[in-house]
């Protein structure tokens, strides 16, 4: 059994947390929107159509904010198609993933799902076929006062008061040659900033993400990212990257060291935007906007066949694909002095932690991290000091079995810790130290494991992989002792 030592000082600390790294991406692609959160035809659905079972999954994950409504859906999305009466709604044709888009779902059903979840909404604005014109109507219908045209639009549609949603995106994903409306990066960085500023015009309390890099393997990144960000660094707040995990080649070991590659991503990216703001000579600050990072490469369907709701990439996740989702959470934590939005994608069917079908709802493996993390990491981030063993891989070298977090909420005197043990063998002793403070109890321990590191929930058998309370370890003083399984996530709530 191998031996480590976690020391835990609640002054070292990174960086407030920002509730939006617990945040969601809803996009009009599969069976996101129809079948999943809206279904009117589902014994679930509640008198607007939405799945109840589908609002309480994610009103238990208490996500912060959900972007919509898209995704390359955005970049040939006219949003106008998507309010008024219904019987009026046109039916289109979505190039971006070759299905039939019926409108029945649009912007104001969306803000009214938010309400329903208490959760703030993130509107995408289309920088591919869209006019910067499109991207302030869409403000103004949203945030605008009536007595002007979108304003008293809004008001027809049965919503007199504005809105006022506050993040918004500027485009998705227009590095991509595969995006609707595709555009360099002086072109989309000069766009950008000219929607940027007509769209404050409208409400100057927005807070707008500009399109970076899709991925760290662009052949443009990470100079697509310095160029965009130098044309419209005093017009926005957040800077969007986009993440997809897979174990492709089949190398657990080197998939279970994924954290590194997340962090050395947001490095890069940090080093951009210090240098961007040093080079605008700006006092002006942006932050970092991870708005689509999930585990995705089982299932790539993209093409819809021209049918509506049809079924795309339906990842079924196992164990070690939520030993990543939680790494990838512990990363947010560590990061999180730059990182401070962040959107899991998506939040129900298309590559998400929930797939419904008519009658139920199944919670994946990814499902618990996420939930855990939800509903304890909150207050500061600390900087823990983990003493761990270490172990090969193919990819990254030696890396360390251990992968930790920890957040400190001084309101109400609570830490969380949370552990994943990448080894597919070995357990672990951890020995726990308070280096300031004596613990007044481990409040609970809960833990995520099995045996097979592929194994996975299915609707025949939901409960296969879930989170036990197991027993909390005993404090002496300001140690305690911990024992982690292999292929394990452990959080624990701890009372200072």
């Amino acid at each position: 059994m191998a031996q480590a030592n976690i020391y835990i000082d609640t002054n070292r600390v990174i960086s407030t947390i920002s509730p939006l790294l617990f945040s969601g991406f809803a996009e009009h692609m599969g069976r996101c929107i129809y079948e999943g959160i809206y279904d009117p035809a589902s014994p679930h659905a509640d008198e607007h159509g939405l799945r109840r079972d589908v609002l309480a999954a994610l009103h238990d994950l208490n996500l912060r904010s959900i972007r919509y409504p898209g995704g390359n859906f955005l970049s040939g999305y006219c949003w106008e198609d998507g309010i008024g009466p219904k019987d009026q709604r046109p039916r289109r044709r979505d190039l971006a993933w070759k299905s039939i888009e019926t409108n029945q779902f649009g912007t104001d059903e969306f803000l009214h799902f938010c309400g329903e979840l208490n959760t703030e909404p993130m509107l995408g604005v289309n920088m591919g076929t869209g006019s910067i014109q499109d991207a302030a109507n869409l403000v103004e219908y949203c945030n605008g006062p009536v007595g002007t045209r979108y304003g008293d639009r809004r008001a027809r549609h049965g919503h007199a008061d504005p809105y006022g949603v506050k993040y918004w995106c500027v485009g998705n994903e227009m590095d991509g040659p595969w995006q609707i409306g595709h555009l360099d990066a002086v072109e989309y960085g000069k766009k950008a900033r000219e929607a940027a500023k007509m769209m404050r015009w409208h409400d100057p309390s927005v807070a707008l993400v500009l399109c970076g890099s899709s991925n760290s393997e662009m052949p443009t990144y990470p100079e697509w990212d310095r160029t965009v960000l130098e044309l419209c660094w005093d017009q926005v707040n957040y800077h969007s990257m986009h993440y997809y995990a897979g174990n492709w080649d089949g190398d657990t070991d080197s998939y279970l060291a994924l954290s590194a590659e997340f962090e050395n991503f947001v490095d890069t990216l940090t080093g951009v935007l210090r240098y961007v703001k040093a080079r605008c000579r700006s006092k002006h600050d942006v932050y970092l906007s991870w708005d689509e990072w999930n585990v995705w490469y089982k299932d790539r369907s993209g093409d819809g066949r021209w049918t509506e709701a049809p079924h795309l990439s339906e990842e079924v996740y196992n164990l070690e694909d939520a030993l990543v989702v939680a790494q990838w959470l512990n990363v947010f934590l560590r990061k999180s002095d730059v990182l401070k939005i962040a959107c899991i994608a998506q939040i129900v069917n298309v590559i998400s932690p929930i797939t419904t079908s008519r009658d139920s709802l199944l919670k994946h493996t990814t499902y618990y991290p996420l939930l855990f993390f939800s509903k304890l990491a909150a207050g500061i981030a600390l900087d823990v000091n983990v003493k761990s063993p270490t172990y090969q891989t193919k990819k990254f070298g030696e890396m360390p079995l251990l992968d930790v977090s920890s957040s400190y909420d001084e309101a109400n005197n609570m830490q969380a810790i949370f552990i994943v043990n990448r080894s597919q063998t070995r357990s672990v002793t951890a020995e726990l130290h308070w280096q300031d403070r004596t613990p007044e109890a481990i409040r609970a321990a809960h833990q995520l494991s099995a045996p097979d590191s592929k194994v996975f929930n299915s609707f025949e058998n939901p409960n296969r992989v879930v989170p036990t309370q197991i027993t909390a370890p005993r404090l002496d003083g300001q140690s305690a002792i911990l024992e982690l399984a292999p292929l394990s996530f452990t959080a624990l709530e701890v009372k200072l």
